[in-house]
């Protein structure tokens, strides 16, 4: 006899067992397995037979009629798995426990994701001081005013090759440029409006007496110079005069110079006229 055709005798007494177990809603112990037994309102296990295969397919699906249950056919076994050792006996207080240092037994996975954790602490606390710096850095300087003994503020200025130092006192708008009147010293307009913008954009002409002293460069370079000169010491005097001025460029040094003459050139870049013979 072939050993499916006795496991089907075998499980055929069960299932008739099942099926009467269902029908009159009492479940003996039959079996040593769990056996799920499906339980409906009025139905009976000969409509389940009566089912086709389409039918029974789809009742595999959820459906709130339907509700599953697992049956024990055996009472447990509730006997704990040391089979009889007490329990203060496997923790006797007389047993000396052994101290096992910090970090010794562990495997090396886990001493690596330590080291790693470290490492990333680190650094991340390397890049908050950074960022920490950066902004402390990013902040502006503070400014105050700078007055000497005298009443004076100072401030140097440079365009090309010039350079003025320029001196400001409160008085009624006289400016000296190496000894001479400003108007003698500076014949064009165009210089004279460039070195009295400082005073227009703070509003003060008039209301300080200027005293230069300018070298090398050329009248326009000088003239520049001497701006520049003045907007650093009127910074000095009054740092609130900073903004309007620095808005207009008068803070910046025009760091502009003429091309140097190259060899075999007339000029920086002009080349003399090609001829062919």
């Amino acid at each position: 006899m072939h050993s499916s055709s006795a496991m089907n005798m075998l499980r055929r007494p069960v299932a008739r067992a099942l099926t009467s177990a269902c029908n009159s809603s009492q479940l003996t112990q039959t079996t040593n397995n769990v056996v799920f037994v499906r339980s409906m309102g009025n139905a009976n296990a000969n409509q389940i037979r009566s089912l086709s295969t389409q039918q029974r397919k789809q009742r595999r699906f959820p459906n709130p009629a339907l509700r599953t249950h697992a049956v024990s056919f055996i009472d447990g076994d509730y006997n704990d798995y040391n089979d009889g050792v007490e329990v203060e006996a496997a923790f006797a207080e007389d047993e000396e426990w052994d101290i096992v240092p910090r970090g010794s037994g562990l495997d090396e996975d886990v001493l690596m994701r330590r080291k790693q954790e470290e490492e990333a602490l680190k650094y991340q606390q390397e890049e908050d001081a950074k960022k920490k710096k950066w902004m402390e850095s990013s902040k502006p300087p503070v400014r105050v005013q700078d007055i000497d003994e005298r009443g004076r503020s100072y401030g140097r200025g440079g365009r090309k090759t010039a350079t003025a130092r320029v001196w400001i006192q409160p008085g009624e708008g006289m400016i000296t440029v190496n000894r001479r009147e400003f108007l003698d010293y500076f014949p064009r307009e165009s210089d004279r409006e460039m070195i009295l913008s400082p005073f227009v954009a703070t509003e003060t002409c008039g209301k300080f007496d200027v005293t230069v002293a300018v070298v090398a460069g050329g009248v326009t370079g000088q003239a520049g110079a001497i701006r520049h000169g003045i907007a650093r010491a009127l910074e000095k005097y009054n740092p609130d005069y900073r903004p309007p001025m620095k808005r207009l460029g008068f803070m910046t040094r025009d760091a502009r110079m003429v091309e140097q003459k190259k060899i075999g050139l007339k000029k920086a870049r002009k080349a003399p006229q090609w001829v062919r013979r």
